[in-house]
Protein backbone atom coordinates (compact mmCIF):
# COMPACT_ATOMS: atom_id res chain seq x y z
CA UNK A 1 0.00 0.00 0.00
CA UNK A 2 0.98 3.64 -0.76
CA UNK A 3 1.94 4.35 2.89
CA UNK A 4 4.37 1.89 3.06
CA UNK A 5 8.25 2.50 2.83
CA UNK A 6 9.53 1.89 -0.49
CA UNK A 7 8.27 2.12 -4.20
CA UNK A 8 4.61 0.16 -4.65
CA UNK A 9 4.36 -2.00 -7.61
CA UNK A 10 1.22 -3.41 -7.04
CA UNK A 11 -1.57 -1.93 -4.61
CA UNK A 12 -4.05 -4.09 -3.00
CA UNK A 13 -7.92 -2.98 -2.15
CA UNK A 14 -8.98 -4.06 1.10
CA UNK A 15 -12.51 -3.89 2.40
CA UNK A 16 -14.48 -4.80 5.69
CA UNK A 17 -17.70 -5.33 3.12
CA UNK A 18 -18.17 -6.98 -0.19
CA UNK A 19 -19.39 -3.71 -1.44
CA UNK A 20 -16.55 -1.44 -2.82
CA UNK A 21 -18.57 1.98 -3.26
CA UNK A 22 -15.69 3.59 -0.92
CA UNK A 23 -12.64 2.96 -2.53
CA UNK A 24 -14.55 3.49 -6.30
CA UNK A 25 -15.73 7.45 -4.54
CA UNK A 26 -12.29 7.88 -3.16
CA UNK A 27 -10.87 7.47 -7.32
CA UNK A 28 -13.87 9.78 -8.55
CA UNK A 29 -13.37 12.61 -5.70
CA UNK A 30 -9.39 12.39 -6.33
CA UNK A 31 -8.46 15.87 -8.72
CA UNK A 32 -8.18 13.90 -12.65
CA UNK A 33 -5.81 16.94 -14.10
CA UNK A 34 -2.02 16.31 -12.78
CA UNK A 35 0.56 19.31 -14.42
CA UNK A 36 4.26 19.55 -14.11
CA UNK A 37 4.32 20.29 -9.85
CA UNK A 38 2.85 16.80 -9.42
CA UNK A 39 5.97 14.56 -9.37
CA UNK A 40 4.54 11.21 -7.51
CA UNK A 41 7.68 9.26 -7.82
CA UNK A 42 11.34 10.67 -8.64
CA UNK A 43 13.14 7.48 -9.49
CA UNK A 44 15.27 7.92 -6.57
CA UNK A 45 14.27 4.10 -4.47
CA UNK A 46 13.90 1.23 -6.45
CA UNK A 47 14.90 2.15 -10.10
CA UNK A 48 17.45 0.97 -12.32
CA UNK A 49 17.27 3.29 -15.47
CA UNK A 50 18.52 6.49 -14.65
CA UNK A 51 22.02 7.60 -15.65
CA UNK A 52 24.30 10.33 -13.86
CA UNK A 53 23.00 12.56 -16.77
CA UNK A 54 19.67 11.14 -17.48
CA UNK A 55 16.05 11.76 -15.56
CA UNK A 56 12.80 10.05 -14.77
CA UNK A 57 9.54 10.95 -13.02
CA UNK A 58 6.78 9.45 -12.93
CA UNK A 59 3.06 11.26 -12.95
CA UNK A 60 0.67 8.36 -12.63
CA UNK A 61 1.12 5.02 -10.56
CA UNK A 62 0.09 2.36 -7.94
CA UNK A 63 1.94 4.44 -4.87
CA UNK A 64 -0.26 7.42 -5.44
CA UNK A 65 -1.79 9.26 -2.79
CA UNK A 66 -4.53 10.64 -3.96
CA UNK A 67 -4.53 7.09 -6.19
CA UNK A 68 -5.96 7.20 -9.22
CA UNK A 69 -5.57 3.92 -11.33
CA UNK A 70 -2.68 1.02 -11.55
CA UNK A 71 -4.27 -0.01 -14.90
CA UNK A 72 -2.19 2.55 -16.45
CA UNK A 73 1.31 4.16 -15.49
CA UNK A 74 2.58 7.27 -16.70
CA UNK A 75 6.17 8.53 -16.58
CA UNK A 76 8.35 10.63 -18.11
CA UNK A 77 12.30 10.18 -19.51
CA UNK A 78 14.91 13.01 -20.15
CA UNK A 79 17.94 12.60 -22.47
CA UNK A 80 19.76 15.80 -22.06
CA UNK A 81 22.57 15.79 -25.41
CA UNK A 82 25.00 13.59 -25.64
CA UNK A 83 23.82 11.28 -23.16
CA UNK A 84 22.06 7.86 -22.44
CA UNK A 85 20.39 5.97 -19.33
CA UNK A 86 21.19 2.90 -18.09
CA UNK A 87 20.77 -0.11 -19.99
CA UNK A 88 18.13 -2.94 -17.61
CA UNK A 89 15.77 -5.29 -18.45
CA UNK A 90 12.06 -5.86 -17.07
CA UNK A 91 9.27 -8.43 -18.10
CA UNK A 92 6.51 -5.78 -18.65
CA UNK A 93 5.74 -3.80 -21.67
CA UNK A 94 6.74 -0.10 -22.12
CA UNK A 95 5.06 2.64 -24.65
CA UNK A 96 7.35 5.50 -25.20
CA UNK A 97 5.98 8.43 -27.15
CA UNK A 98 9.11 10.93 -28.13
CA UNK A 99 7.40 14.52 -27.11
CA UNK A 100 11.04 16.22 -28.44
CA UNK A 101 14.04 15.47 -30.17
CA UNK A 102 15.74 11.98 -31.78
CA UNK A 103 17.36 9.25 -30.86
CA UNK A 104 18.16 5.36 -30.78
CA UNK A 105 17.64 2.61 -28.77
CA UNK A 106 18.95 -0.80 -28.08
CA UNK A 107 16.75 -3.29 -27.51
CA UNK A 108 18.37 -6.90 -27.32
CA UNK A 109 21.58 -5.66 -28.85
CA UNK A 110 19.50 -4.07 -31.80
CA UNK A 111 18.99 -0.84 -32.72
CA UNK A 112 16.22 1.26 -33.37
CA UNK A 113 15.92 4.83 -34.49
CA UNK A 114 13.37 7.45 -33.10
CA UNK A 115 12.62 11.09 -33.63
CA UNK A 116 9.76 13.45 -32.41
CA UNK A 117 6.17 12.35 -32.52
CA UNK A 118 6.90 8.53 -33.07
CA UNK A 119 5.99 5.39 -30.65
CA UNK A 120 8.61 3.25 -29.50
CA UNK A 121 7.93 -0.06 -27.85
CA UNK A 122 9.96 -1.43 -25.33
CA UNK A 123 9.13 -5.45 -25.94
CA UNK A 124 8.19 -8.19 -23.27
CA UNK A 125 11.41 -8.94 -21.67
CA UNK A 126 13.79 -6.81 -23.54
CA UNK A 127 17.03 -5.67 -21.83
CA UNK A 128 17.13 -2.03 -23.38
CA UNK A 129 18.79 1.64 -23.12
CA UNK A 130 18.02 4.64 -24.40
CA UNK A 131 20.70 7.29 -26.55
CA UNK A 132 20.72 10.88 -27.27
CA UNK A 133 23.82 11.33 -29.42
CA UNK A 134 22.53 14.58 -30.59
CA UNK A 135 22.54 18.02 -29.30
CA UNK A 136 19.06 18.90 -28.50
CA UNK A 137 17.38 17.25 -25.42
CA UNK A 138 14.76 14.73 -25.97
CA UNK A 139 11.76 13.67 -23.87
CA UNK A 140 9.68 11.24 -23.72
CA UNK A 141 6.41 10.33 -22.32
CA UNK A 142 6.04 6.79 -21.03
CA UNK A 143 2.78 4.35 -21.05
CA UNK A 144 2.91 0.86 -19.20
CA UNK A 145 0.82 -1.31 -17.59
CA UNK A 146 3.48 -2.40 -15.33
CA UNK A 147 1.08 -3.71 -12.25
CA UNK A 148 -0.47 -5.92 -14.87
CA UNK A 149 2.44 -7.86 -14.95
CA UNK A 150 3.16 -8.21 -11.72
CA UNK A 151 -0.05 -9.18 -10.72
CA UNK A 152 0.24 -12.05 -12.88
CA UNK A 153 3.68 -13.04 -11.23
CA UNK A 154 5.89 -11.43 -14.00
CA UNK A 155 8.55 -9.81 -11.86
CA UNK A 156 12.25 -10.20 -13.12
CA UNK A 157 13.66 -7.48 -13.34
CA UNK A 158 17.26 -5.84 -13.08
CA UNK A 159 20.50 -4.59 -14.35
CA UNK A 160 23.08 -6.33 -16.97
CA UNK A 161 25.10 -8.93 -14.85
CA UNK A 162 25.84 -12.27 -14.02
CA UNK A 163 23.11 -14.83 -12.27
CA UNK A 164 23.46 -15.19 -8.89
CA UNK A 165 24.06 -18.50 -7.73
CA UNK A 166 25.14 -19.41 -11.44
CA UNK A 167 26.73 -23.08 -10.43
CA UNK A 168 23.05 -23.67 -9.78
CA UNK A 169 22.21 -23.44 -13.54
CA UNK A 170 22.70 -24.63 -16.37
CA UNK A 171 24.15 -23.46 -20.11
CA UNK A 172 21.98 -20.02 -21.69
CA UNK A 173 18.44 -20.99 -23.41
CA UNK A 174 16.78 -19.05 -25.57
CA UNK A 175 14.37 -16.94 -23.85
CA UNK A 176 11.95 -16.15 -26.90
CA UNK A 177 10.77 -19.67 -27.21
CA UNK A 178 8.33 -18.81 -24.97
CA UNK A 179 7.22 -16.02 -27.10
CA UNK A 180 4.00 -15.43 -29.08
CA UNK A 181 5.29 -16.72 -32.53
CA UNK A 182 6.51 -14.32 -35.18
CA UNK A 183 6.20 -11.71 -32.47
CA UNK A 184 9.78 -10.67 -33.65
CA UNK A 185 8.52 -9.86 -36.98
CA UNK A 186 6.28 -6.71 -35.15
CA UNK A 187 6.98 -3.55 -35.38
CA UNK A 188 9.07 -1.79 -32.85
CA UNK A 189 9.11 1.87 -33.55
CA UNK A 190 5.78 3.32 -34.91
CA UNK A 191 7.05 6.35 -37.48
CA UNK A 192 4.82 9.26 -37.47
CA UNK A 193 4.67 9.59 -40.89
CA UNK A 194 3.46 5.86 -41.48
CA UNK A 195 0.05 6.90 -39.65
CA UNK A 196 -2.82 8.61 -41.32
CA UNK A 197 -5.18 10.59 -39.76
CA UNK A 198 -9.36 9.36 -39.95
CA UNK A 199 -11.97 11.65 -38.78
CA UNK A 200 -14.09 9.38 -36.75
CA UNK A 201 -16.96 9.37 -34.02
CA UNK A 202 -14.73 10.69 -31.46
CA UNK A 203 -13.01 13.35 -34.34
CA UNK A 204 -9.63 13.31 -35.97
CA UNK A 205 -7.62 10.65 -35.05
CA UNK A 206 -4.19 9.50 -35.44
CA UNK A 207 -3.60 5.70 -34.62
CA UNK A 208 -0.51 4.59 -33.21
CA UNK A 209 -1.74 0.84 -31.43
CA UNK A 210 -4.80 -1.28 -31.19
CA UNK A 211 -6.02 -4.60 -31.44
CA UNK A 212 -4.99 -6.33 -34.68
CA UNK A 213 -1.93 -4.19 -35.88
CA UNK A 214 1.58 -5.14 -36.40
CA UNK A 215 2.91 -3.04 -33.62
CA UNK A 216 4.71 -5.00 -30.75
CA UNK A 217 2.64 -4.58 -27.93
CA UNK A 218 -0.34 -6.52 -26.20
CA UNK A 219 -0.50 -4.06 -23.26
CA UNK A 220 -1.41 -0.45 -24.85
CA UNK A 221 -3.59 1.23 -27.15
CA UNK A 222 -2.96 4.36 -28.16
CA UNK A 223 -3.73 7.14 -30.32
CA UNK A 224 -3.23 11.05 -31.05
CA UNK A 225 -6.57 13.81 -31.17
CA UNK A 226 -6.35 16.54 -32.66
CA UNK A 227 -9.75 19.00 -31.81
CA UNK A 228 -9.74 21.99 -33.83
CA UNK A 229 -10.29 25.41 -32.10
CA UNK A 230 -13.66 25.98 -30.42
CA UNK A 231 -14.74 22.54 -31.12
CA UNK A 232 -15.17 19.24 -29.26
CA UNK A 233 -14.82 15.92 -29.37
CA UNK A 234 -17.17 12.99 -29.59
CA UNK A 235 -19.17 12.48 -26.33
CA UNK A 236 -18.22 8.56 -25.42
CA UNK A 237 -18.70 5.91 -23.19
CA UNK A 238 -16.38 2.77 -22.49
CA UNK A 239 -15.02 0.67 -19.69
CA UNK A 240 -11.80 1.17 -19.75
CA UNK A 241 -9.74 4.13 -18.10
CA UNK A 242 -7.89 6.14 -19.83
CA UNK A 243 -5.06 8.76 -19.39
CA UNK A 244 -4.69 11.56 -21.93
CA UNK A 245 -1.65 13.68 -22.31
CA UNK A 246 -1.95 17.43 -23.24
CA UNK A 247 0.14 17.84 -26.36
CA UNK A 248 -0.51 21.04 -26.82
CA UNK A 249 -3.55 23.86 -26.67
CA UNK A 250 -5.71 23.95 -24.09
CA UNK A 251 -9.67 23.42 -23.02
CA UNK A 252 -11.65 20.94 -19.96
CA UNK A 253 -13.13 17.92 -19.79
CA UNK A 254 -16.82 16.82 -18.61
CA UNK A 255 -17.43 13.50 -17.20
CA UNK A 256 -20.32 12.17 -16.68
CA UNK A 257 -20.00 9.27 -13.80
CA UNK A 258 -22.11 5.84 -14.48
CA UNK A 259 -23.76 3.76 -11.87
CA UNK A 260 -24.48 0.30 -11.31
CA UNK A 261 -27.86 -0.57 -10.68
CA UNK A 262 -27.81 -4.42 -10.06
CA UNK A 263 -31.41 -5.33 -10.18
CA UNK A 264 -32.12 -8.63 -12.29
CA UNK A 265 -29.37 -8.00 -14.64
CA UNK A 266 -27.26 -4.82 -14.31
CA UNK A 267 -28.45 -1.33 -15.84
CA UNK A 268 -26.24 2.01 -16.17
CA UNK A 269 -27.04 5.10 -14.67
CA UNK A 270 -25.54 7.49 -16.19
CA UNK A 271 -25.33 10.94 -14.33
CA UNK A 272 -27.82 13.77 -15.59
CA UNK A 273 -24.47 16.49 -14.53
CA UNK A 274 -21.26 15.99 -15.39
CA UNK A 275 -18.32 16.88 -13.75
CA UNK A 276 -15.68 19.86 -15.69
CA UNK A 277 -11.95 19.38 -15.47
CA UNK A 278 -9.83 22.31 -17.15
CA UNK A 279 -6.34 21.65 -18.89
CA UNK A 280 -3.63 23.18 -20.27
CA UNK A 281 -0.41 21.84 -22.63
CA UNK A 282 1.31 19.66 -20.63
CA UNK A 283 -1.11 17.93 -18.42
CA UNK A 284 -2.32 14.91 -17.79
CA UNK A 285 -6.12 13.91 -17.21
CA UNK A 286 -7.69 11.08 -16.56
CA UNK A 287 -11.08 9.51 -17.43
CA UNK A 288 -12.04 6.75 -14.29
CA UNK A 289 -13.66 3.48 -15.57
CA UNK A 290 -16.90 3.19 -16.62
CA UNK A 291 -17.02 7.22 -17.42
CA UNK A 292 -18.60 9.02 -20.42
CA UNK A 293 -16.35 11.49 -21.25
CA UNK A 294 -16.06 14.57 -23.72
CA UNK A 295 -13.27 16.85 -24.90
CA UNK A 296 -13.35 20.98 -25.54
CA UNK A 297 -11.12 22.74 -27.09
CA UNK A 298 -10.34 26.51 -26.23
CA UNK A 299 -10.86 28.79 -28.77
CA UNK A 300 -7.39 30.52 -30.65
CA UNK A 301 -5.90 27.52 -30.75
CA UNK A 302 -6.27 23.50 -31.68
CA UNK A 303 -6.12 20.87 -28.60
CA UNK A 304 -3.54 17.77 -29.57
CA UNK A 305 -4.18 14.91 -26.84
CA UNK A 306 -2.20 11.81 -26.48
CA UNK A 307 -4.51 9.03 -25.34
CA UNK A 308 -3.64 5.91 -23.69
CA UNK A 309 -5.12 2.83 -22.62
CA UNK A 310 -4.73 -0.96 -20.72
CA UNK A 311 -5.79 -3.31 -24.21
CA UNK A 312 -6.56 -6.05 -21.26
CA UNK A 313 -9.74 -4.52 -20.99
CA UNK A 314 -10.85 -5.82 -24.12
CA UNK A 315 -9.97 -8.78 -23.65
CA UNK A 316 -12.09 -9.02 -20.85
CA UNK A 317 -15.22 -8.67 -22.97
CA UNK A 318 -15.34 -4.49 -22.95
CA UNK A 319 -14.14 -3.67 -26.16
CA UNK A 320 -17.01 -1.33 -27.39
CA UNK A 321 -17.43 2.28 -27.08
CA UNK A 322 -20.87 3.89 -27.74
CA UNK A 323 -21.10 6.68 -28.69
CA UNK A 324 -23.76 9.13 -27.32
CA UNK A 325 -22.68 12.26 -29.26
CA UNK A 326 -20.10 12.56 -32.53
CA UNK A 327 -17.69 15.16 -32.83
CA UNK A 328 -19.17 18.16 -35.30
CA UNK A 329 -16.33 17.21 -37.99
CA UNK A 330 -17.96 13.71 -38.67
CA UNK A 331 -20.92 14.37 -39.00
CA UNK A 332 -20.54 16.60 -41.28
CA UNK A 333 -18.33 14.53 -43.17
CA UNK A 334 -21.00 11.67 -42.50
CA UNK A 335 -24.02 13.71 -43.63
CA UNK A 336 -24.68 13.88 -39.93
CA UNK A 337 -25.36 10.04 -38.76
CA UNK A 338 -25.60 9.35 -35.46
CA UNK A 339 -23.76 6.56 -34.13
CA UNK A 340 -23.91 4.35 -30.88
CA UNK A 341 -21.54 2.28 -31.15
Amino acid sequence: MSGKKGRVFLRGITSETYGLREFRRSQLDAPRVRDDSVVVDDAKVAHSGDSEKSRTWWRIGPGDDPFLTQSLQVHFVELPPQSSNHGHGHQNEAAFYILEGKGYEIHDDQRYEWEKDDLVIVHTDSVHRHFNPYDETARCLIFKAKSMWMYLGLIQQGRSGPVENEERFGPREDWSQVWTPDVEKRRKVVKSSDTTWETTPLGRVRRLSGPGDDVRTFSVDAFVLDIPAGSRSGKRWHMADEVLYVRSGSGYSLHWEVEAEIAEKYYARIANEPTRHEFKAGDTLYVPHNTVAQHFSADGEPLVMISAQNRLFKQLGYDNVTYLENAPEYDEATGGAHARS
